[in-house]
């Protein structure tokens, strides 16, 4: 429940505080003095669209605040503390700034959060009802989503399913209209896999074939070369012809050191480091004169490896930068040549989930159609009822729930479907055509709202489907915007005893102009315009009994000071006292 709500610098209003409770309160003011400006203000709370021209001229921002009490709100409270917010002795802070640049800022429970955060928290606390909906409600697709609304968590778990049979069959008959539509390239891009496939498999590589194959052919070619850097090499290092070598050369400064090992110890370990040395030449000695008998001139063999590389080349030039690329290509172009040469599986297979979906989607329409047809009634039957107490007891709203039938197609496609054996047109929503239908009088034909009803008893009946709607909902307070617009004389004595009537179980919020709505409040408050000739401001201020009385006058002659209208005022709230929402021990009304 709301408790505080605080604004600061948003219109006309600079800044004010207004105090609310259980029950039924209500504002009133001059037309312009900024009534709007609250239910502006709660609209932002709630993490609505932020209008930079809302902020108060001259200011710099606009701020909102509410204080809502955490108690009967389940999961409230976890939601905050997860989001890093504090919960102080059971209330929680929400407030929006929004700059006249167009920044918006959120915070709940004291922690920064983003615009949508704010919306998904505050969004199960208030539900607003403003003159705007009555037009909305007018629309098909609104009228369909408020039956869909009261139709409860049963219906919504139908129409997710159907959404998500829907969403799959659209993407099948997508595809299958691709395969189907693209069968004479898929057949030439399996000629081209083919052939490419059909050189790879000719020359057979290896995995690495290339890189040995050019280490081998540039040995090859440069065997003399090699043969005779590793004889020089070796007669280096151990000459067969007498001549001064490595080995020999080490051995001598071996033996010379080997002299004077007892003088002293670092010349031992020299030598014995020279005698490691000599091991080591003679080894290297040996496979360098290995090597180099192993290096024979290939013609034959050059002349096999230079076309083995051709043939390679010419898979990589097409292929692959190397041959392990190639193989990867060959890989991966047998399994799409699979895929392409099974056209004719693959249009069949989609065929077949295309119409395993559609048989899904029948029986899911068809149960989501009874779903609504049932909520339709219980809908229309309870704003039949809240009209009777809104002082219109001959009026009967019926809720239509009808499907638009479409020829037999020869291949079913697109948005249309077979439902208990008959074709008919379909969407994301369903099958169903919803539309609410209003008979004013008995033996009144039933007509839709927009041509059957009249100013004020449109906003009735509004008012009545607004009130069915939200006692399905546990949302804990409903704010209405001038939903009473067009209503007057005995209609209004009745749009104020419902909504007293709902204040018993609920908070309510009322914006209103009319005088005999106003009487049945818990709490009464007033939006003060006063202007200094130059700029124009506005405060809201709760009314005591005595104010609450001229406050009514004032609503029902446009002056304050006259004695009959003090005195049909007086009458007004006497005649509402017994009405009002009952509220606990201890709070007061005014």
């Amino acid at each position: 429940m709301l408790e505080e709500l605080r604004i600061s610098q948003l219109g006309v209003i600079e800044s004010s505080t207004l105090e609310l409770g259980p029950g039924l309160t209500v504002i009133t003011g001059e037309t312009g003095a900024g009534k709007t400006m609250v239910v502006t203000a709660l609209g932002l709370l709630l993490g609505g669209r932020a209008d930079s021209g809302a902020v108060r001229s001259g200011a710099r921002q606009s701020r909102v605040e509410g204080v809502v009490a955490t108690g009967s709100l389940t999961g409230f409270r976890e939601a905050v503390e997860e989001l890093g917010g504090e919960v102080e002795e059971d209330r929680v802070v929400l407030a929006r700034n929004v700059a006249a640049q167009g920044r918006s800022r959120a915070w709940v429970g004291g922690a920064s959060v983003p615009v949508t955060t704010l919306a998904d928290v505050a969004e199960p606390l208030v539900a607003v009802h403003g003159q705007s909906d009555q037009h909305r409600l007018l629309r098909p697709g609104a009228q369909r989503a408020a039956l869909d609304r009261f139709g409860g968590d049963a219906l919504a778990t139908t129409l997710a399913a159907y959404a998500q049979s829907w969403a799959e069959l659209v993407a099948t008959e997508r595809t299958l209209a691709e395969v189907v539509g693209s069968a004479r390239e898929r057949a030439r891009e399996a000629d081209q896999l083919r052939f490419g496939l059909g050189e790879v498999e000719a020359v057979d590589p290896r995995p690495g074939e290339d890189a040995e194959l050019a280490a081998e052919e540039t040995r090859l070619g440069f065997a003399d070369t090699l043969r005779t850097a590793a004889e020089t090499a070796r007669e280096a290092l151990s000459s067969e012809d007498g001549a001064a070598d490595a080995l020999a050369t080490t051995s001598a400064a071996r033996q010379a050191l080997e002299g004077v090992r007892d003088h002293d110890a670092t010349a031992g370990e020299l030598a014995d480091r020279l005698a490691e040395l000599g091991h080591l030449l003679v080894d290297v000695a040996g496979d360098v004169a290995s090597y180099a008998a192993s290096l024979e001139t290939d013609p034959a063999r050059l002349a096999a490896v230079s076309e083995r590389r051709a043939a390679l080349t010419a898979l990589t030039r097409k292929y692959g930068e190397t041959i392990d690329e190639v193989l990867a290509w060959a890989e991966d172009g047998a399994k799409r040549l699979l895929d392409l040469e099974d056209t004719d599986g693959r249009i069949s297979e989609l065929a077949e989930r295309r119409d395993r979906l559609r048989s899904d989607l029948g029986r899911h329409a068809a149960d989501l159609s009874a779903q609504r047809t049932d909520a339709a009634e219980r809908l229309g039957a309870a704003v039949s009822d809240e009209l009777t107490s809104l002082a219109m007891p001959h009026a009967t709203v019926t809720i239509a729930v009808t499907q638009q039938e479409t020829p037999t197609p020869e291949t079913p496609a697109g948005p249309q479907l077979l439902v208990d054996g008959r074709w008919v047109r379909a969407s994301v929503h369903g099958v169903d055509d919803v539309e609410f239908l209003l008979a004013a009088n008995s033996g009144a034909d039933a007509r839709p709202l927009h041509k059957g009803a009249s100013g004020g008893e449109l906003s009735r009946v509004m008012l009545a489907l607004e009130v069915s709607l939200a006692e399905t909902g546990s949302v804990p307070t409903f704010v209405f915007d001038e939903v009473d617009a067009g209503v007057g004389g005995k209609a209004a004595i009745e749009v104020g005893r419902r909504l007293a009537a709902l204040a018993r179980t609920s908070q309510v919020l009322v914006v209103t102009h009319l005088p005999q709505v106003a009487a049945y409040a818990d709490r009464h408050v007033v939006v003060h315009k006063s202007s200094d000739g130059s700029v124009t401001t506005s405060g809201l201020v709760s009314l005591g009994e005595d104010d609450r009385e001229r406050e009514l006058s004032r609503m029902l002659a446009g002056v304050e000071d006259s004695e009959s209208a003090r005195a049909h005022a007086r009458e007004l709230l006497e005649a509402a006292a017994p009405e009002r929402a009952c509220l606990p021990e201890g709070q007061g009304r005014g």
